[in-house]
């Protein structure tokens, strides 16, 4: 491929202007709009006009060497539709079909071929410079072009069959044409060799195929798998002597301490990390519905019939399990979730990492760093807020140790997006502070 066909090519041309920064103008006519004029539209511009390397200006109707497989419109794209892919790459599937059908519905607008996730991930690697080949994009044929200018010169020749002599339009001297061209013989055994051919795919087509597909259903079902699987273990494996397995468990038992028993040899000792909750009655997270949060990303409001309700009886602390690959990458994390420190040792403070509160100072009255803004630099602070509802000042000037989250009112399947979030820093915080082996430090 020469530069001379390169410079005809719209597709290399649009390349060429996003890697030097340079991007296209959108025009009505074949020559640059005044600078001093607004940006004209992609639905009223009929051309589209390069800068780089030199001035070029293409039809945005121009069939371009990037070709449609699948869809309604199988065949080669035009400059519009790759424009308008281009401008709206980071656009979800949902928002870029929607905009790409209301297109034509605009006055004196084309339609725009929606291309599909395949085409348009292929199309904005290409255009980026991150791959330098395609399947939806042929090359320019060189014989093709070759065979084109042999016909031109054929018709400035001599007229008489072959034979030379003075030519019609190219006069005395001119070129002596041999007529048209044979056909091409091809070997057979080279057109054995093609039908053993394959194609060659690149790493995207390999993975996803010719269609995208959304495989987050396969991790939902592991999860749950992996929670009964837990679940009946735990039901199974009988109970060592001292280990604490139950949600009962009074808030002294925090530390688990080997029974006294006459065994010589006592089980070495465990220690679980804490997370405390704020006992403020406008917590959105409590001891009423922090377990099915954490376990499942299941938020339950604090109010309703399906929280758990609070009494005096009601346990005083929560036993939670998660598997934390930074921490232990094989067996699951045991937590212990109280809302108050008021029966802590002070070795506990050592295993307290993460703290949820409302941006009420006087939570942290009985901690051992009352300041705010110093015990969050020694564990891990959540804000737990309704999605949509401005963080309190307060909390905004407790420093970054402190992540604000949002809870959806209605949405419910937001809840395990927030529920990933809230463990993935509890995670990165303890794998920073050397928590590691199995169930402690």
């Amino acid at each position: 491929m020469s530069n001379a066909d390169l410079l005809q090519d719209p597709l290399h041309l649009l390349r060429l202007a996003i890697a030097n920064s340079t991007p296209p103008v959108l025009s009505t006519s074949t020559s640059l709009p005044p600078a001093s004029l607004p940006a004209i539209p992609l639905h009223l511009a009929t051309h589209l006009i390069f800068r780089v390397p030199t001035t070029a200006a293409f039809p945005l109707s121009t069939p371009t060497r990037f070709h449609k497989k699948e869809g309604e419109n199988p065949g080669p794209v035009d400059l519009r539709s790759i424009y308008f892919a281009w401008l709206n790459k980071d656009l979800a599937i949902p928002e870029y079909v929607a905009l790409a059908q209301g297109f034509a519905g605009q006055a004196g607008a084309a339609e725009i071929k929606n291309l599909v996730f395949v085409e348009r991930l292929e199309l904005v690697g290409w255009l980026e410079g991150v791959q330098e080949e395609s399947e939806f994009i042929a090359p320019i044929a060189p014989a093709q072009k070759e065979g084109e200018k042999g016909k031109g010169e054929g018709a400035g020749g001599p007229g008489q069959g072959g034979i030379g002599g003075p030519g019609a339009a190219g006069g005395p001297g001119g070129a002596v044409s041999s007529g048209p061209r044979p056909p091409r013989q091809v070997d057979p055994r080279l057109l054995e060799i093609y039908s053993h051919e394959r194609v060659v795919v690149n790493r995207n087509t390999a993975l996803r195929g010719s269609k995208p597909m959304d495989f987050s259903y396969v991790r939902k079902h592991t999860e749950d798998f992996v929670s009964r699987l837990k679940n009946n273990q735990s039901i199974s494996t009988p109970l060592k002597p001292g280990l604490p397995n139950s949600t009962t468990t009074p808030a002294h038992h925090l530390t688990p301490k080997p029974s006294g028993g006459l065994t010589p040899s006592k089980p070495p000792s465990r220690t679980y990390p804490i997370i405390l909750l704020s006992p403020s009655a406008s917590a959105l997270l409590n001891m009423s519905n922090i377990k099915p949060f954490l376990e499942g990303g299941n938020f339950i409001p604090p109010g309703s019939a399906q929280a758990s309700p609070l009494s005096t009886t009601a346990p005083q602390m929560i036993d939670i399990s998660r598997l934390l690959p930074s921490v232990n990458p094989t067996t699951p994390q045991r937590f212990i979730v109280v809302d108050s420190p008021e029966k802590f040792k002070p070795e506990y403070w050592a295993r307290v990492v993460a703290v949820f509160t409302t941006g009420q100072a006087w939570q942290f009255k009985g901690y051992k760093w009352h300041n705010p803004v110093e015990l969050f630099r020694h564990v891990k602070g959540f804000y737990v807020g309704w999605e949509g509802e401005a963080v309190p000042e307060s909390v905004r000037g407790w420093g970054g140790g402190v992540t604000c989250v949002g809870v959806d009112r209605g949405r419910r399947f937001r809840d395990r997006e927030v529920c990933e979030v809230v463990w993935m820093e509890i995670e990165r915080w303890m794998a920073a502070g050397g928590w590691g082996g199995v169930g402690g430090r």
